[in-house]
Formats: C-alpha cells, structure tokens, sequence
C-alpha cells in the first residue's frame, strides 16, 4: 500500500509552556476551536504538554467516525473524564464486545414505537410542571429546561413514582459536576491529581451522584414483580410488564452489574438533561428574539391541535418546530469538543497522526463553517427547507455518526417537541427578562445567564409599555 502524500501539520499559536493551550480553551473555547480552521484541515493543540489533532474538514471527521472509525477508538481527555461519573456507561465505554451487547439490548428501547407508548406520559408531566409557573414572573430558562427534560424523561425512564427528592438532588449536582469534569479535560494530568479543594469537591459530588443513582435503582426494583411469579405491589402502573427502558435493563437475560445498571442510568440520565435542556433554552431566546418565527410556530399547533390539548401523535405534524429546534441544535452545537485516541500510527487528510494520539472533532465547529451554513450566526430555520440542506448533512454532527452515534436521537426530537410545544401552548407571550445570554462551553454551549417571563395574552390582545420596550423587533429575513 501506498504511504500518503505527506503534508506537515501546523500548530496553533498561543501555545505556553507547561499548560499549552489549556489557557486559550479556558478562556475563550468557542472562538478558539473557530480559528482552527484558519490554519488547515487537520491543526495541532497542545493540552498541557500533550498534543492533540483537531480535525477541522468534515469529510474528515466521517473518516474518523465512520469510513476509518477502527483506527479512532472512543477515547481522549474528555472521555477520561468523563468516564470518572459515567463509568463504563454506552456514550463512554470503549469499543468492543461490552459497547455492542449493551448498545443491541438498549437499541430497540428508542425507537420510535417504544417512545410512543410513553409519550402522552411525558406530555402530560411537562403540562404539570408548566402549568405551575406565574404569570409575568421571572424564571431561569436554563434550569426551568433541565428541570423539564429530567422529569419527562424520568417518566419514560422509571415510570412515574419516583421520589421527587431524587429529581431534585440529580438536577441540583450536575451543573457543577459538569463544570468540574470539563476543568479536568483542559488542565494538565498532574493537576488533576493534586488535593485542592476544586479536586475533592468534585470527587464529593461524583460520589454523591452514585449514591443517588443506587437509591433510583433499589426504588425501582422494588416495585417489579418478584422472580417467583408475585405480583408487584398495588398500585404501580407498569408493573404488568416492563415497559420503560429500565425495567429492561432489570430483566434482561444477561443481567448487567449493579456497577453496569449504576453506569448506564448515570449515561442516560445525564444525557437527557444536559444536551436537550440546552437546546430548548436556546430555542426558546431565539423565539424570544424573532416575532414572525414564534407566530409561525403558534400558528402551526394551532392548526394541528385546534382547541385541544397536544397529544403525542401530533409530534410528527409538527414540521416547523422542527426546523426551529434543528437550527438551535446546529447554533449552539451543543457538543463543543470531542475527542478519540488513534490505536496505531495512521494518516489522515495526508497529516501523521502517532498511535495514542487524541484526536478532537467539533460539532460546534462544523455547524459554524460559513462555506457550508451561510452566516452561521445567524438564526435560521428556513435553512432547513432549502438546497443547502443536503450539501449541510455532512457537517450537522450534534448526533455524531457511525457506529458510537447517539443512540438517543429518536426520543430527543420528541422530548424537544413535547416541551417546546406545551410550553407555547401554556403561555402566549415570552419575554426576555435579561441581556442576551453569552454561549458558554461546559460539557455543552449553555447559556452563561438567561431569564424570561411568561404571560397570558390579554383578551383586548394589546400588549404592555412594559412588553413593547422588551420585545425587540423582527430581525430581517
């Protein structure tokens, strides 16, 4: 076989002795992973004295994680990292037999039949929960959003008894256990390692997570029926046959570990709040910002819908939210930075990549490349109706691809519809209560700070002094 045509790889400026470019991610990631393509296809970093390989051409990006995916294993800076909570969990287990038998029993749990046995659940915990905030009150976006993808997704997870303390303790940890892990990925091993406080503080808070996990499961196993044949306890509705995707994990002919069960509800459950939680958040500022995309998304459930309430076989008529949705997803990534290890020497777009090497791909990075997404910051949803659609599928990553893609995809559309469309159902008017929020990279692009208001329109239809100050004008098309 032939080698490669070779082609020397640059490295990026601003590198410091000792730390790298560890300085440049901390500070100012998203502008920092957006100049790389400046200086070519494939661009060397250095985090601490380590180098890494950011790949900045899509097409070869679908070389690591598909065409040539055996030579980039799962791996990296941020999969170390992560696997200190995640454990062994699907999104972080290396490949191999492990990854492939938990991925085939988890697999059929999301498809789109199994999730619409659970969606009408899941709408109506997302109604309970909108229904009780006030009226012109000002709310955290960010966290309100969180609160409503744990919830609903715990609906399908476990059904609908689990303790609430659980919920709330769950979502109160993992902001800080996220931005404890994404500090990990960017500062030199040897630091990590120290006894400073930001290390045993995170240390504390992964254990507590693990702590709470184990008491979702022993809830959970409680309530199934025993394996002589006993009836479940009186009065839990799924206890005739396991329904949810945990009580198939329980039941499975291979039982997993209780350290397995612990990883893959930890896998899932974090999944569910971070990346989705996000994405509404930004959806709903952009909604905030732009008059005519929230008439036309109002005006669409209301011609699916009518009078009555949603219902969850109106999810796949609604073809303009989705649009809506998909343009936040490619905005605001929301991965920002992930990385594979090289399992031998190789090439890659004629670069030298050692064995051992990290490798990082940016599906925010992808999103923004103007050659691909004309004026990528701009806020769009008609780009998905266009030409331009087709040429885009090779560079909207937010899935990822090839066999480690994101096996929750099918279920994140709907709990994103779900949400965004009982909240635009509960309450005709938002606000912005804030200055525009600032992207901010943790694990994902969340929002740095972000509060709204919530109203009911009066019945003249006029709105407030109050209202006309805050709500800016449509931005042109």
């Amino acid at each position: 076989m032939s080698t490669p045509l070779f082609t020397p790889t640059p490295t990026a400026p601003g590198s410091l002795p000792l730390i790298g470019h560890a300085h440049r991610l901390a500070r100012a990631p998203l502008p920092f992973m957006a100049s790389l393509r400046e200086h070519g296809s494939v661009v060397r970093i250095r985090i601490g004295t380590a180098p890494a390989y950011v790949v900045t051409d899509p097409a070869l990006t679908r070389k690591v994680l598909v065409t040539d995916a055996a030579d980039f294993t799962k791996g990296g800076k941020i999969i170390d990292a992560l696997r200190v909570f995640f454990g062994d969990g699907l999104a972080t287990v290396a490949d191999g037999d492990v990854h492939l038998r938990n991925r085939r029993l988890m697999q059929p749990m999301f498809n789109k039949a199994h999730i619409a046995t659970r969606g009408d659940a899941m709408i109506d915990q997302v109604r309970s929960m909108v229904a009780t905030w006030e009226d012109g009150e000002h709310r955290d976006v960010f966290a309100d959003m969180n609160n409503l993808t744990l919830a609903a997704f715990l609906v399908a997870l476990f059904g609908t008894d689990l303790p609430p303390h659980l919920q709330e303790e769950f979502t109160t940890l993992m902001p800080a256990i996220m931005k404890g892990t994404i500090r990990q990925t960017i500062l030199p091993p040897w630091a990590n390692r120290l006894p400073l406080p930001a290390n045993r503080a995170h240390a504390a808070r992964v254990a507590r997570l693990r702590t709470l996990i184990d008491q979702a499961i022993d809830h959970h196993t409680g309530r199934l029926p025993s394996s002589t044949g006993a009836a479940a306890p009186t009065g839990c509705p799924h206890a005739a046959r396991p329904t949810g995707l945990f009580e198939t994990l329980l039941t499975a002919s291979e039982p997993l570990s209780r350290q397995q069960l612990q990883d893959e509800a930890i896998t899932l459950l974090t999944g569910a709040i971070e990346t989705t939680g996000t994405t509404l958040a930004w959806t709903l500022y952009e909604i905030s910002q732009d008059p005519d995309v929230e008439q036309r998304l109002r005006a669409e459930l209301a011609s699916v819908c009518q009078d009555r309430p949603l219902r969850y076989t109106d999810v796949d008529q609604l073809h303009y939210a989705r649009r809506v949705l998909q343009e936040a997803v490619r905005k605001y990534g929301p991965a920002w930075m992930v990385t594979r290890t090289a399992t031998r020497d190789t090439w890659l777009g004629g670069h030298s990549i050692p064995a051992g090497a990290d490798v990082v791909w940016s599906p925010y990075l992808h999103q923004h490349d103007p050659e691909v997404f004309p004026e990528p910051g701009r806020f769009d949803p008609d780009r998905w109706t266009r030409a331009e659609t087709t040429a885009a599928r090779g560079s909207f990553l937010a899935f990822g691809d090839g066999r480690r893609k994101c096996i929750g995809e099918n279920f994140a559309w709907a709990e994103l519809q779900i949400i965004l469309a009982t909240i635009l159902q509960n309450w005709s008017h938002l606000q912005l209560t804030t200055r525009p929020p600032r992207p901010q990279a943790v694990v994902t692009v969340k929002p740095d700070r972000l509060t709204m208001s919530y109203r009911h329109t009066t019945t003249t239809g006029h709105q407030s002094d109050e209202d006309r100050t805050h709500r800016p004008p449509a931005r042109p098309v």
